[in-house]
């Protein structure tokens, strides 16, 4: 059957996780950032993730807004940082973090090949409103899914179920993407066409299941389609 939905996850796929950090160490006021906002962008990240397996593991979930306050603040401690006003403006500035500049002409040319286009994410709603209303992605969507909805993070199958539920479509109609390799690699081994977006040259992760594709960022992904 052919492609008839394409599902995205959000942060690293299309709106870039890095940016809060970056932004925040070119402002004056938080040039103390600016030798080592790398290492906290990277730390925060990574601890965010963790804390959302950790939980899933666990069966003690809280939203995501949750584990990224809290992966920020083990990355300030690890940089030696404590200080309320840079906590402050980087969660700010993460509930409006920039899309990749190649996101929305791609999402337009799937459009214009009649795509049904979503975001599947760990995102709290409420983060994800903020974050597609600031990147100007709302009328391109047709639907923006959490897993809040199933109290359960990625890559659990009751995560990718919301798709068919919400698209009324077959996993084989989808074509899912991100740009972590494990949450491709979940997806893939629920039954999804997958992509992983990676950016950062990653060998693929040893998993149940591995990506179709592998593509370095999302421009070609129309072509592929």
């Amino acid at each position: 059957m052919p492609i008839t939905t394409c599902i995205f996850d959000a942060y690293g796929t299309l709106f870039d996780v890095n940016a809060a950090a970056r932004t925040a160490a070119a402002e004056p006021e938080f040039s103390h950032l600016a030798d080592v906002w790398p290492q906290i962008a990277r730390d925060w990240r990574l601890k965010q993730l963790q804390y959302t397996w950790l939980r899933a593991v666990a069966g003690r979930h809280c939203d995501f807004w949750q584990v990224t306050c809290d992966g920020l603040d083990w990355a300030l401690e690890a940089a030696g940082i404590d200080d309320a006003t840079t906590r402050e403006r980087l969660l700010a500035l993460y509930r409006e973090l920039a899309a990749y500049p190649e996101v929305r002409p791609m999402l337009d040319d799937l459009r214009a090949k009649g795509m049904k286009l979503g975001i599947l994410s760990n995102g709290a709603p409420d983060m994800l409103e903020a974050a597609v209303s600031s990147a100007g992605l709302t009328d391109v969507l047709d639907a923006v899914l959490s897993v809040e909805d199933v109290q359960v993070f990625k890559p659990h199958d009751k995560v990718y179920d919301l798709v068919g539920e919400r698209f009324a479509c077959a996993r084989e109609d989808v074509l899912f993407v991100s740009s972590n390799g494990w949450d491709a690699a979940g997806a893939a081994g629920y039954g999804f066409e997958t992509v992983w977006v990676n950016r950062a040259g990653e060998p693929v992760d040893r998993l149940y299941a591995r990506p179709h594709h592998i593509l370095r960022d999302l421009r070609p992904l129309p072509e592929l389609i």
